[in-house]
């Protein structure tokens, strides 16, 4: 009922947020009457903070049309390779005419983000996707918002995220012969496992695995996040977050968490910063910084434009990873798309190098977390693990912004190259994007009998 009721809602305000806008143009264009009333500029930065206080936030765009390649300009096309019903495989395919650019972009190796299924868009990846762009091959995963997934498509399970990263996976490796794999917060987990179930198959695993402020072990340095989780019960989450998607919607009926309930959760962590941050919005109108609001905008463009998860998997998430630590303690068993039900155990994992990312600041995954990761990943040489702290770095600060940019690329990018396989640079054909032909196809590595519990 509660959706109904918020969607009621924006509904009515609609019309009131379009009518805000139109007057704050109107008011702050001085050759209008009203633009030349006393205080209209601050009229009209009224007018623009209600509108943007009320408006509806769709899903925003990549936006990435080019990128620099050491100093030279090269196009990107970006383009769905795989659609799953409830994610797309996309990938930013680069194109230069330059000769010795194409040659470099042919050699360069292909990575796989796997963005976060926690409430905001894989846009939220934006400036990741843009600078990996630099050196790498990049595919993401861009989830799809459950309220627009019919019915008929089925659930959406954790087990299916985890079967999803591993046909990805395949796909980059029958391309290329293999590939590189970054999970960044809340999917470090369900890749973790995705690949532990590859080794332990005896199939190729990635080159390198690098996760970035994840809930590997949410027990260590617990944060409101994690506490939330332990102190509530599974039975209060499905009876005061899980609601049905109205009938306006493709996937009416459908049982989720909403986007909206998740923005609010989002605001009620740092409520005072988002107040200061529209009061500092509002003056910059009035001052006319347009520097300063266009900034304000991009942020909460991204910011408030929020998804529905599938109550099955975000129910799981919670149970699995937040309650029961199935990961950490080695009880986690996953179905595979072939019904067989198999034991995590990232212990079978060896030919993967390992890189950890923790932010100093990160109120959201807690120090230790992730590094908790090579703890489980006893199979894996040590000279082949690193773990990288970022001082002064919040959560968002690890894939976004500066220090991402100063301090955790360049990193990533090292750790990548150390340990690149020789047969992704196989010899390249004539062309004018970043492909590379597949490889000769070896013989599947057959796989073991799955463990039950």
């Amino acid at each position: 009922m509660l959706y109904q009721i918020y969607e009621t809602q924006r509904t009515l305000m609609e019309p009131f947020a379009d009518f805000a806008q139109a007057a704050a143009k109107i008011f702050a264009n001085p050759l209008t009457p009203l633009g030349q009333v006393p205080m209209a500029q601050r009229v009209a930065a009224g007018y623009d903070l209600i509108h943007r206080l009320g408006k509806d936030y769709e899903k925003p765009e990549f936006g990435i049309r080019t990128v620099s390649v050491d100093g030279v300009e090269v196009v990107v096309h970006e383009r769905v390779e795989i659609h799953k019903p409830f994610c797309e495989l996309r990938r930013f395919k680069r194109f230069s005419d330059d000769p010795a650019t194409l040659t470099k972009l042919k050699a360069q190796p292909p990575v796989l983000i796997v963005a976060p299924l926690s409430g905001h868009y894989a846009t939220l990846l934006r400036d990741t996707v843009r600078t990996m762009l630099q050196g790498h091959k990049v595919y993401i995963t861009d989830w799809i918002n459950a309220r627009l997934v019919p019915l008929s498509e089925g659930d959406f399970h954790l087990d299916d995220y985890v079967n999803y990263v591993q046909e990805f996976i395949r796909h980059l490796q029958g391309i290329y012969g293999n590939c590189h794999v970054i999970s960044v917060c809340q999917p470090t987990v369900p890749v973790l496992a995705a690949v532990s179930l590859m080794a332990s198959r005896g199939e190729k695993t990635p080159v390198t695995m690098t996760m970035m402020g994840g809930p590997i072990d949410p027990r260590k340095s617990p944060t409101s996040v994690n506490n939330l989780a332990v102190n509530k019960s599974f039975e209060w989450f499905e009876n005061n977050v899980i609601y049905r998607v109205p009938t306006s919607f493709p996937g009416a009926g459908r049982r989720v968490y909403p986007g909206f309930l998740q923005h609010a959760g989002f605001v009620a962590m740092n409520p005072d910063r988002h107040v200061t941050s529209h009061y500092d919005y509002f003056k910059d109108l009035i001052k006319g910084d347009d520097a300063s609001a266009e900034a304000h905008r991009k942020f909460y463009d991204e910011y408030n434009a929020v998804l529905d998860m599938d109550a099955h998997y975000y129910l799981e998430t919670i149970h699995t990873v937040f309650q029961d630590f199935r990961l950490g303690n080695g009880t986690w068993d996953v179905r595979g798309e072939d019904g067989r039900i198999e034991r995590v155990r990232p212990q079978d994992i060896r030919g993967t190098a390992l890189l950890t990312v923790e932010g100093e600041l990160d109120d959201i995954s807690g120090s230790g977390q992730t590094a908790a990761a090579h703890n489980l990943c006893t199979g894996v040489d040590k000279r082949q693990q690193k773990h990288l702290e970022v001082k002064g770095a919040g959560h968002y600060g690890i894939f976004s912004g500066r220090r991402w940019r100063d301090i955790v690329y360049p990193e990533i990018r090292r750790f990548i190259l150390e340990h690149d396989s020789a047969e992704i640079h196989a010899e390249s054909e004539p062309g004018a994007s970043d492909d590379i032909p597949a490889p000769a196809k070896r013989p599947a590595a057959r796989s073991k009998p799955a463990r039950r519990a």
